[in-house]
């Protein structure tokens, strides 16, 4: 199967145009003219395309009824000329795979732009949100005030402030549009749980069974999910390939070996607690290599806005955590887009304006640790058997 999306240059580039210019003026932004040449060099070309639940669970009721849920989606996409790897993208808090599809704006996001650069992407749904939103179990209080409120959300992504009673405020030229139509798709597309969020050891059992039908991976979390990218690396070792994690917002340690306690205020956000792990469970994390990246707009100060306090604590424990993993002989890095002259970043910098640059800074480190190769292109996923769920007469 072969599968060509195309549309005439003429019109991508009166398209493009018209976003550039309605984007700088309606948010004032630097660098919209974002990689125009990235979007008409090529047609993305796929082999195939498709997808599939993963993992979950089969309970079977009192009347004899089965009910399937708790498992996680997939989608999938696969270049013609496809490299060796696949790149698995988790969303994060109050997402869906939505978050890694076209930006709020409508532009490409990682799903085409990764695609269109002949890397093969997953993009999935975790249990009990969005497509993989079956489930019996109860739905639990929400994980944070981000899930419960737009102005928390506001704060999380990093566009501005929100403390209401007052109204928003955005960021000096922050890489986002803030005109009408983004915004109101931004807010559209937080996503609530249908039951409550499954805790670290089960979502990484499940995105374990993704990885037996995908092969060895390049793992990307995003947020929340960044917590269960550790725990999946470590139950999963020899096929987690590589984890890029954007703006993690919980980490992992090894026993023993709790770093120093962060300055704080009022507030205590997740983000400063030190989960701890058994040593080898640990070391696991050295057997690839780890990129953590953070965009612009990160407090350094105490504040009493709640996710204020979220990415200043997450930062900080982001290069103790590179620190840890490095001492034990590991390959990991940390980076914040404005140290690299990168700068008016979210919280979601792969669907910024400049998310081409972005993913630039993605592919570069990619390539410098090996994982671009093309010679034994990624086929799709896995054939799947499994006994009955059932009880099928014959």
């Amino acid at each position: 199967m072969k599968t060509i999306l195309r549309c005439s240059k003429k019109a991508l580039l009166l398209w493009i145009g018209s976003l550039v210019i309605a984007g700088t003026a309606a948010a004032g932004v630097q660098n919209t003219a974002w990689a125009a040449e990235d979007t008409v060099q090529k047609p993305i070309v796929l082999k195939t395309m498709g997808s599939f639940f993963f993992g979950g669970s089969v309970k079977t009721l009192e009347n004899g009824v089965t009910f399937h849920g708790d498992h996680g989606y997939a989608q999938y996409y696969i270049p013609q000329e496809s490299r060796n790897l696949p790149i698995i993208m988790w969303h994060g808090i109050g997402q869906s795979g939505k978050t890694f599809e076209s930006t709020p704006d409508g532009r490409e996001g990682y799903q085409a732009i990764l695609t269109r650069r002949d890397w093969p992407v997953y993009i999935i749904d975790q249990p009990h949100r969005g497509r993989a939103g079956r489930t019996m179990a109860k739905a639990g209080e929400a994980a944070s005030p981000t899930a419960l409120y737009e102005s928390a959300a506001w704060d999380a992504f990093r566009l501005g402030l929100w403390i209401p009673p007052a109204g928003p405020v955005a960021f000096p030229k922050v890489q986002m549009p803030l005109d009408g139509y983004t915004i109101d798709q931004f807010f559209r597309q937080q996503t609530p749980d249908t039951g409550k969020e499954p805790d670290r050891k089960s979502l990484a059992e499940t995105a374990g069974k993704l990885l037996e039908r995908t092969g060895p991976a390049i793992l990307m979390t995003h947020s929340r999910s960044g917590q269960y990218g550790w725990a999946t690396a470590m139950e999963k070792p020899d096929l987690v390939r590589a984890v890029v994690a954007y703006e993690p917002g919980h980490y992992v340690f090894p026993e023993g070996e709790i770093p120093d306690d962060i300055p704080r205020g009022k507030l205590h956000v997740t983000a400063m607690d030190t989960p701890t792990v058994p040593v080898a469970e640990f070391e696991k994390l050295t057997r690839m290599p780890i990129l953590i990246v953070y965009g612009d707009n990160i407090a350094r100060d105490i504040s009493d806005v709640f996710n204020s306090e979220v990415w200043r604590a997450a930062s900080i424990r982001g290069r103790q955590f590179v620190e840890a993993v490095n001492r034990h002989g590991g390959d990991a890095r940390i980076v914040f887009l404005p140290d690299l002259g990168i700068r008016g970043n979210t919280h979601v910098p792969f669907a910024d304006l400049n998310n081409i640059q972005v993913a630039d800074q993605l592919e570069a480190w990619l390539h410098e640790k090996g994982l671009d190769k093309r010679d034994a292109p990624y086929q799709g996923p896995g054939k799947a058997s499994m006994d009955l769920t059932i009880p099928l007469g014959r």
